[in-house]
């Protein structure tokens, strides 16, 4: 997903969840009666916090920081490498991923400035190669806000691009291979075009082969970035892509940005894939709003 290059300018977001801080409710009390409460009287510090008020980028940073090692990686897992793979995508609330083929047009500067910090966050940021075309992808850049954050994290100046890609279709002149502070990571399977990836490694790529054949095996990918120290992932889609990790129980975690739009027509839904055989609960961790924009947050149990 590419949001665009406006500039943001974050000014009036609110919280509505997690609720701050408060006493512990009655065991036996029921979710509702526990809102309700809070609502009917609510505690010390709430109103001013419900407050409309200026977000820093630090306090989102925090707020949408990653899970430690050990908390990201699954039960019994022992040394091998994990990823956490987050996925940040915005739809209208009619369900449209894109309006006229790109999702800028559902953006907004809040949206703008929490793609930003998801990116600031992140050791790697996973697209598809349709959506890498379509977008016209250009390398991700150091920014100074978050140099400290990333140099005590041990992470580099700015996150690697990596591109999912059977076909291996891609330009190499383009800067995204020739430009890069971080080299950009080419995701496909064994059998790829044994041409085109020598011309993606004389070009300053590193190919990884992530699946028996031509196509990448979505199950694969977050184990493949962590083996190179890239554990903090971020896919922006697109859709199709999306579907394929959900489908293959590799996503943790959906950020999804609900625009206050209704585009009609026939854009796809933010993941387009074959359904799955049950419904993959997710729970919700935290909403932003601002200006009628939401901006919610899901992990999976």
């Amino acid at each position: 997903m590419s949001h665009g290059r406006r500039r943001a300018t974050l000014r009036r977001m609110r919280r509505l969840f997690p609720f701050p801080a408060q006493p512990a409710p009655s065991e036996t009390a029921s979710p509702e009666g526990v809102v309700d409460a809070v609502m009917s009287s609510p505690p010390n510090g709430y109103r001013e916090w419900m407050e409309n008020r200026e977000w820093t980028l630090d306090e989102l940073a925090d707020a949408y920081a990653y899970p430690e090692p050990a908390d990201a990686a699954p039960e019994g897992a022992g040394a091998a490498a994990h990823g956490w793979l987050r996925a940040n995508m915005v739809s209208s609330v009619d369900g449209a991923a894109h309006h006229d083929g790109r999702s800028q047009p559902l953006s907004s500067d809040a949206d703008m400035r929490i793609f930003g910090v998801l990116r600031g966050l992140a050791d790697a940021v996973v697209a598809g190669a349709e959506t890498v075309r379509k977008e016209g992808y250009r390398p991700a850049r150091a920014r100074e806000a978050f140099a400290a954050r990333r140099a005590a994290a041990g992470q580099a100046p700015a996150p690697a691009i990596a591109v999912v890609t059977a076909s291996m279709d891609l330009d190499f002149s383009l800067p995204l291979f020739t430009e890069p502070l971080v080299p950009t990571v080419l995701l496909t399977g064994a059998a790829a075009d044994e041409n085109r990836v020598r011309e993606a490694r004389a070009a300053g790529a590193e190919v990884v082969f992530v699946g028996e054949g031509a196509a990448v095996d979505p199950a694969r990918v977050p184990g493949a970035l962590a083996d190179r120290g890239l554990t903090r992932l971020l896919t922006e889609g697109g859709p199709r892509l999306l579907g394929q990790f959900a489908a293959a129980g590799a996503l943790d975690e959906l950020c999804l940005s609900l625009a206050p739009m209704v585009t009609a027509g026939d854009a796809p839904r933010i993941m387009n894939a074959p359904g799955l055989t049950d419904p993959d609960r997710f729970r919700l961790v935290s909403v932003l709003e601002e200006d009628g924009f939401l901006f919610t947050r899901y992990r999976r149990p």
